[in-house]
């Protein structure tokens, strides 16, 4: 079994910046890639962000592509995402996921194991 915990969210200005984390603990050696998913209110939940084991192969929606970053350490079982020039429309509740491959994830379907979410509000 492994468990995610996010952290990191909060309320932000538009423009503004916030950096979400997730602590993996559990199995963490059989963790491979992982990767961010958001949930607006009243939308079905869509990917954000993931990354491979190495941190070689990342992927990003379009809607973040040049604003998000993802990384990772994996001597800590964390994940980050760096999110830069948000938008009000960026408001949403941010899950972690692991459990499949990245291109899985990239057509929205995400892994067995997910975090509790952290709230993001981007006012404008």
């Amino acid at each position: 079994q492994v468990q995610l915990v996010e952290s990191g969210g909060g309320l932000v200005q538009a423009g503004g910046s916030l950096r979400l984390s997730c602590a993996a603990s559990g199995r963490t050696s059989s963790i491979g890639t992982m990767g961010w998913f958001r949930q607006a209110s009243g939308k079905e939940r869509e990917f954000v962000a993931g990354i491979t084991r190495s941190g070689g192969t990342t992927s990003y929606a379009d809607s973040v592509k040049g604003r998000f970053t993802i990384s990772r350490d994996n001597a800590k079982n964390t994940i980050y995402l760096n999110m830069n020039s948000l938008k009000p429309e960026d408001t949403a509740v941010y899950y972690c996921n692991t459990g499949t491959t990245i291109s899985t994830m990239s057509r929205e379907m995400g892994g067995a194991y997910w975090g509790q979410g952290t709230q993001v509000t981007v006012s404008s």
